[in-house]
């Protein structure tokens, strides 16, 4: 095995990948309540390397493994581990809240702390922080995706004609009468508890177990948690590993290049 090609090639699909999920995150930069993923490396797999200096002389057990050959054979002591290339660690998702920017809209709605706006899909229910809420044909309200909103009982949330008012508690009050109250689903580890499904929604792994659900603000949504900012700094570093890694497979390639042509002249 050639292992400074393998860890060169290694490195180069590493940060490839790592690419990718820094340009989903500049993508989404505008999208309310999107929360960026992350991506770290580790190693790929370790050897243990051992060396002949300062090697203790093995004892023969018996004289018919040759006892004079033994004598002079040493134990190699270990001095350590050599790598063999990295790997991405699973993806993982930064809960961290963004600001929030005001719109007037009256059906814009952003969550200031853990709460995620519970919704029923034909999947089954998901969660989410995108507060892009419309009155739909049928008078439900309902996300940027179509799906209901959920009320404290679990019901779709009909909205009578005129405009709503939401409090910070999420009561939603229609020509001055409570029309419901939003549930707000908060989860104690949200990095453990949700997986990333399709658009900006998440799918639950176990019963929420939060308490701390937070207030809602109408007329504000909460932007994304990444910076473009330190997202481009990101790329440049990526960019710059990927063309290093590129340049060591070109070396390791002409290394082995130069020794087959040497081993066939020999």
């Amino acid at each position: 095995m050639n292992r400074g090609l393998y860890s060169a090639v290694s490195a180069m699909l590493a940060n490839l990948a790592r690419q990718s999920v820094l340009t989903h995150n500049i993508a989404n930069l505008d999208t309310p309540g999107f929360k960026q993923l992350t991506l770290s490396l580790q190693d790929f797999m370790s050897v243990p390397v051992a060396s002949q200096a300062g090697a203790q002389q093995r004892t023969p057990v018996h004289q018919s493994e040759g006892l004079i050959r033994l004598l002079n054979m040493t134990e190699p002591s270990a001095v350590g581990s050599l790598g063999l290339g990295v790997e991405t660690a699973p993806e993982r998702t930064d809960f961290t809240g963004g600001s929030l920017a005001f719109t007037g809209q009256p059906l814009d709605l952003a969550i200031q702390g853990n709460g995620f706006f519970r919704l029923s899909t034909p999947e089954g229910e998901r969660f989410t922080r995108d507060g892009r809420l419309s009155r739909d044909v049928d008078g439900r309200l309902v996300s940027v995706d179509g799906y209901a909103l959920l009320d404290a009982n679990g019901n779709e949330i009909l909205l009578p004609d005129g405009i709503p008012t939401v409090t910070p508690e999420g009561e939603i009050i229609v020509n001055g009468a409570t029309i419901a109250t939003l549930e707000l689903t908060v989860f104690e580890d949200p990095s453990s508890e949700l997986e990333r499904g399709e658009g900006n929604c998440f799918l639950a792994l176990s019963q929420p177990t939060g308490t701390d659900r937070g207030t809602i603000h109408q007329g504000y949504l909460e932007d994304s948690n990444a910076n473009l900012v330190e997202l481009m700094t990101r790329m440049v570093a990526v960019g710059r590993a990927y063309e290093a890694a590129q340049q060591l497979v070109k070396v390791q390639d002409e290394l082995l290049g130069k020794a087959i042509s040497t081993l066939a002249r020999i």
